[in-house]
């Protein structure tokens, strides 16, 4: 069954003490538009990035969070977060995220996205939260959402359904590639099988391995 869209989530330019973009600009904090915005490899129409050193690659044009992870978060603090608290640009439901093997493609709207990495959290990211060993957390829990790239451009908004047209066979998924870039570095042999994996990340794995 084919998950949807909750949320499209824009950022607009802030200026923090604990932003890492220059003069501490960033574009973390996003909330939903009710508004249909486009996609395209220089990511979504509308929303701020402030390190674009780090951020805003076509390999990370898009960042999707599922909602059903936000609620776990939401239990282990103690608090509520709504769709943007992750910096994400669409909030999903009945997406299994974590599970998306790389190179997956969905369809959204009359977009065409691809699965490319998991999200590594960063300071910036505790700092919005006010959580000072988010990091650490993030890491253990390995829940980190998926960048995509844009294939095909077009418009995506509220509502829409995120349909999987194609899935690879090799199997290698968002979580297993987080957990062997974190902590687990005896997966990374498994990694190289996913070819869909940004070129620069395939060749920091091939040398790790050797």
């Amino acid at each position: 069954m084919a998950g949807h869209v909750l949320s499209v989530n824009l950022g607009t330019r802030k200026v923090t003490d604990y932003a890492d973009g220059p003069g501490g600009q960033t574009g973390i904090d996003k909330t939903p538009t009710s508004d249909r915005v486009t996609v395209s490899d220089a990511g979504v129409d509308g929303d701020y990035i402030g390190n674009r050193r780090v951020h805003g690659s076509p390999d990370q044009a898009v960042y999707a969070y599922a909602v059903e992870d936000a609620h776990w978060w939401s239990s282990e603090l103690g608090r509520e977060f709504g769709a943007g608290a992750f910096g994400e640009n669409l909030t999903t439901r009945g997406v299994d995220v974590t599970g998306a093997v790389i190179g997956e493609r969905w369809a959204i709207g009359s977009a065409l996205m691809q699965v490319t990495y998991p999200r590594q959290p960063c300071q910036t990211f505790a700092g919005f939260w006010g959580v000072p060993d988010l990091v650490k957390r993030f890491t253990q829990h390995a829940a980190p959402g998926a960048y995509l790239r844009v294939l095909t451009p077009g418009e995506i908004g509220a509502d829409d359904t995120v349909e999987v047209v194609h899935r690879p066979d090799h199997g290698v998924t968002l979580g297993e590639t987080f957990r062997a870039f974190n902590g687990h570095p005896e997966l990374l042999p498994n990694l190289l099988a996913a070819t869909d994996l940004p070129a620069p990340m395939l060749d920091k794995i091939r040398r790790r391995v050797g």
